[in-house]
């Protein structure tokens, strides 16, 4: 892309969730570690960028491994394509001072928002063990940040409990405590199955969680990916849906038809529903989510039903 954007507002998300003109479109990225990966993003975000966004968000490498590379995205994506940009932002790996210096060189870049995370363990962990000198949970970070800092605050949370959480009462126990710490707006882990999402919003709302819970897609574009993604942080594939997968697997168009046309009515569902927006995980493509944002712009699932006249 040739040229600058012009980008001098500040944008907190909170706001623009309570603006009431709509809902929400925002896609999440991650830092590339090839020149390739860079292409890919490039190429994602000239392609999006059309789309007019409500904001994208930046992914934080585990152990907290791109933490310059995603503090430089989150710029560029402002600065470059003229769109309101999240980082994400972990506690693994740092004390509270090296928390500290990162959200200071966040505060400097001019970033308004960031998505507070624990975090998962560096790669050969298992277990998740805190830094000493460090935060144990992701609540500490928020209270941390919201003390001291002019941030926006996200949090996550997860329609099929935590994969470290006791159980689904303990995990909604903690949630409750990190909105009370003080988040702004909810991005909830990829799931597959809407009654999970309606079934969470419900069970959170009735313990006190008054905050946007924004649906988390990921339009599925091939069979494994999807696989490991779900294995990865623990959702369900229903057995509908990964037996239309697998009876496609050896074309990978068809899986990517089906893959679009699956989350396109997922959306719909949630939108007409009256969720908050959608966050797309891109994996820093943007055919499919392109797709998949277009027609629903065209369709508004969000506005009422215009009624079919009878033909008595």
């Amino acid at each position: 892309m040739n040229g600058r954007v012009a980008y001098d507002q500040t944008m907190r998300i909170d706001q623009i969730l309570a603006t009431g003109a709509g809902p929400t479109f925002s896609f999440e990225f991650f830092p590339p570690k090839t020149e390739v990966g860079e292409e890919n993003l490039r190429a994602a975000l000239a392609e999006l960028r059309g789309l007019e966004p409500s904001f994208v968000s930046v992914t934080y490498g585990a152990g907290g491994t791109t933490r310059g590379k995603t503090i430089e995205i989150v710029k560029r994506i402002r600065e470059q394509y003229g769109m309101e940009a999240m980082a994400h932002f972990t506690c693994v790996g740092a004390t509270v001072e090296e928390l500290r210096a990162t959200l200071d060189e966040m505060q400097s870049a001019g970033i308004d928002n960031v998505l507070a995370l624990r975090g998962d363990p560096p790669a050969g962990q298992e277990d998740w063990r805190k830094t000493e000198g460090g935060l144990e949970y992701s609540r500490e970070l928020v209270e941390l940040i919201a003390a001291d800092y002019p941030f926006a605050i996200g949090g996550a949370c997860f329609p099929e409990t935590h994969i470290h959480a006791v159980s689904p009462e303990d995990d909604l126990e903690h949630l409750v405590e990190k909105v009370a710490a003080g988040v702004d707006f909810l991005i909830t882990q990829l799931f597959f199955d809407n009654a999970l999402y309606h079934d969470f919003v419900a069970r959170a709302r009735a313990a006190g969680v008054n905050v946007p819970i924004i649906p988390g897609i990921m339009p599925i574009t091939q069979v494994g990916q999807a696989e490991r993604m779900a294995k990865l942080c623990k959702a369900s594939i229903p057995d509908g849906l990964r037996r239309e997968l697998h009876a496609r697997e050896e074309d990978p168009e068809a899986v990517l038809d089906f893959g679009v046309a699956y989350a396109t009515l997922q959306c719909q569902e949630l939108l007409s529903a009256g969720a908050p927006g959608i966050h797309f995980i891109t994996l820093n493509r943007s055919p499919a989510t392109r797709a998949i944002v277009s027609a629903l712009k065209l369709a508004e699932p969000w506005k009422p039903a215009v009624p079919v006249p009878s033909a008595a």
